[in-house]
């Protein structure tokens, strides 16, 4: 009975140390990080496409976290600088990512700002990358004979249509759409001063 209440007791013991590495000290640490100037709250489309964004699993295949350049090529790859806390002011929750199968999508709305790009490569990424082993989203689409006055027309690549019909997006493909152009962190960011004595800052 004496050793259960030490086992026990060092058990607790090691879960209230890890609980205050993991979890409490970072929490304290961003807990009054501000949001950049020039990062943007999210509008209801945006909202609405980062929903459809978790809900077709893209977190699993891309990034929302570039590192710095003592750490990876990232920068080289041009996938914009590193991300600090204050971007991630308005993500809830955060979709940092553990893999990249795909790119980093931190920047992907200043790296393709163009809608129609998005679209048609949702519609069929290897229309757009050669070789792309990303899934297509034919269920983000309606295929049709027609266009109705709010339709919004997808101009694929020459072959990759479906022959005699139009392509356009639903609501769920333009609120996505949304989601990554507004992926754009380009604005400059002030280090905090930890961050800015930090070995790795340095050159």
């Amino acid at each position: 009975m004496h050793n259960e209440t030490k086992l026990i007791a060092g058990g607790m013991t090691m879960l209230s140390i890890a609980t205050s590495i993991l979890v409490v000290i970072p929490y304290l640490t961003v807990r009054d990080v501000k949001a950049p100037e020039g990062l943007k709250p999210y509008t209801s489309a945006e909202v609405r496409g980062r929903q459809v964004y978790i809900a077709n699993g893209c977190v699993y295949c891309h990034s929302q976290q570039p590192r710095a350049k003592s750490f990876a090529p990232d920068f080289a790859r041009g996938w914009g600088r590193a991300s600090v806390a204050a971007d991630y002011a308005y993500d809830t929750p955060h979709l940092l990512g553990t893999m990249r199968t795909g790119p980093d999508l931190f920047n992907i709305g200043a790296r393709q700002p163009s809608e129609q790009w998005h679209l048609g490569h949702l519609y069929q990424p290897r229309a757009y990358v050669q070789g792309s082993v990303m899934p297509s989203y034919p269920y983000l689409f309606d295929i049709k004979d027609k266009l109705d006055g709010g339709d919004v027309e997808v101009n694929l690549p020459p072959g990759y249509a479906p022959p005699g019909k139009l392509v356009a997006a639903n609501r769920d493909a333009l609120d996505l759409v949304a989601y990554l152009k507004a992926l754009n962190h380009t604005y400059p960011v002030v280090e905090t001063p930890a961050a800015a004595a930090s070995p790795a800052a340095k050159p």
